[in-house]
């Protein structure tokens, strides 16, 4: 075997091992769901890698970079093996059922450019561990059940260009550092959050 012929297979074998891990991740998640309409059905863990399945895209080294699954009517909760997906840019789980918590494991995708969780009933607090996702740009959590305080580490994210926390069950006030200086306060309607835009006074955490 020639040196190119041995580094060709070991960079394959390791591109199908991380790929092997992301099909692992997406079928512990289809574990998880309940999915009566069976848009999961594609979802054979038998498969080499999971980019053959419907709502998973894939770039051209077969790992997962897209999870399509808004308004598929599908229940449960997320798990920490999310956090295994690390090349994932777009995460789109809105206008389903899923409750629980959001796992702080969604802190790992460091790649990720947005996060489309509105319109379930997550509920618990937002990550702090989401800070790390620097690539991020858009962040919707709106129309949950999430409690406590929007975390401060999240005014670190300087690409963030839309977040949405409305009609949730937040408290504490709306951090004005960085990014969510230029967030429109729509954007926190529905909550029991204190700020100076929306009292017209300083604001005072009055706890969460």
């Amino acid at each position: 075997m020639s040196f190119l012929s041995i580094l060709c297979f070991f960079l394959c074998f390791s591109s199908a091992l991380s790929t092997n891990s992301e099909g692992n991740a997406l079928h512990a998640l289809r574990t998880r769901l309940s999915d009566p309409n069976n848009v999961l059905q594609s979802w054979d863990p038998t498969l080499v890698n999971p980019c053959t399945w419907f709502h998973v895209t894939c770039d051209t080294s077969n790992h997962v970079v897209r999870l399509d699954l808004g308004n598929s009517n599908v229940s449960g909760t997320l798990g920490p093996e999310l956090g295994e997906l690390k090349h994932l840019q777009y995460l789109e789980l809105y206008r389903n059922n899923i409750g629980g918590k959001i796992p702080k494991e969604l802190g790992n995708l460091d790649k990720l450019i947005s996060m489309d969780l509105y319109g379930n009933k997550f509920e618990g607090k937002i990550p702090k561990s989401f800070a790390n996702l620097k690539s991020l740009r858009f962040l919707r959590l709106n129309d949950n059940k999430l409690t406590g305080s929007i975390p401060r580490e999240l005014t670190t994210l300087s690409n963030l260009k839309i977040f949405d926390v409305s009609h949730n069950d937040l408290c504490g006030t709306i951090p004005v550092d960085g990014p969510f200086a230029s967030f429109p306060m729509e954007s926190f309607a529905n909550n029991r959050l204190n700020g100076p835009e929306l009292k017209g006074l300083v604001s005072y955490d009055f706890g969460c």
